[in-house]
């Protein structure tokens, strides 16, 4: 007769065991779950940067060395010379693509049934990218490392004192469409900037801002950037350089405008303005309004070429925005 005692002793240590190895598959299944998140957590994905004439490829053709090149350069016209194969238009392609186009190829020119072929770019001729416009040290500056935008433009030097906030970017797989790129206004706003990845052979360009210039008879004159290179208006620029002095000619203003011929003379009342009986005047990027002082000052406006001259010795006041 059974033992029941016995019995249920072999049951429990069965149990035992089975329990025993779920747990150790689960344990290993966290580890494996684990390991495989931190892997996958660190690539970042490369940018499929376009190929371009001057470029030096890696033309790899599996199992198949007499087809292969492993130092292809990408002629002026944007092809690349292959053995058997001859010339493949590869300008314009990332290198994933011409690696397709040149399987492609192969198999019409009935070269190969089943060509497996890998394109790796071994050197891009620009290795770094182009920083233009008002930055203190234009120049092409390398972008190993991922560089961002912020770090391209301190590499240059940073801003100047007439930069705009519109930075444009021009890649070099696209330059007919430039992306345009607004920088923050200071330092609290950092968090808000977009600051994009500058790739090789990108050109970056940080655009002037917008000036005009208030002359004459105000408490302080000098030229104003316009940050976003909008326009103001006549009255705004006369509270940004203080108001006028009470010698000012109101009746007696001038704008000169640049126009395609040169430049053009506008006489203004500002009398009218300030009791509603004339519209405020937009200015424009260039605009110089000198405002005269009374009949029998020292001070008088002495013609368009005298006051150009002024505008361009003036000093600037910069960091205006609306």
């Amino acid at each position: 007769m059974e033992n029941p005692i016995a019995r249920n002793n072999f049951v429990r240590m069965v149990l035992l065991v089975y329990i025993c190895a779920l747990f150790g598959l689960i344990m290993q299944a966290q580890v494996d779950t684990a390991g495989s998140a931190a892997h996958t957590s660190v690539p970042i994905e490369a940018p499929k940067l376009a190929i371009g004439p001057g470029d030096v490829l890696d033309v790899e053709v599996f199992d198949t060395p007499e087809l292969s090149m492993p130092t292809a350069r990408v002629s002026q016209s944007g092809q690349v010379i292959l053995p058997v194969l001859g010339a493949v238009e590869v300008a314009g392609l990332n290198a994933g693509q011409a690696g397709q186009k040149i399987e492609t190829e192969m198999r019409q020119r009935g070269i190969m049934l089943d060509p497996q072929v890998t394109v790796s770019v071994v050197e891009f001729t620009t290795q770094g990218a182009t920083l233009l416009g008002e930055v203190k040290a234009p120049g092409v500056y390398p972008t190993f490392g991922g560089r961002r935008l912020l770090d391209m433009i301190a590499l240059a030097g940073g801003v100047t004192p007439s930069a705009g906030k519109i930075v444009t970017i021009a890649h070099r797989s696209d330059p007919k469409h430039p992306a345009r790129i607004a920088l923050v206004p200071n330092a609290l706003a950092l968090g808000e900037q977009v600051n994009p990845i500058i790739l090789p052979g990108d050109t970056v360009v940080v655009g002037k801002a917008s000036v005009v210039y208030i002359l004459g008879a105000v408490n302080r004159p000098g030229g104003y950037l316009i940050n976003n290179n909008e326009r103001l208006s006549l009255m705004q620029a006369l509270t940004m350089a203080g108001g006028w002095d009470k010698s000012a000619a109101l009746s007696k203003a001038r704008l000169i405008r640049k126009v395609p011929e040169g430049h053009k003379e506008l006489m203004l009342d500002l009398k009218h303005v300030l009791d509603g009986r004339q519209a405020d005047v937009a200015l424009e990027d260039g605009d110089i309004l000198f405002l005269p002082e009374s009949l029998g000052k020292t001070l008088a406006y002495r013609g368009i070429d005298v006051a150009i001259a002024t505008a361009q010795s003036a000093v600037i006041y910069g960091g205006v925005y609306y």
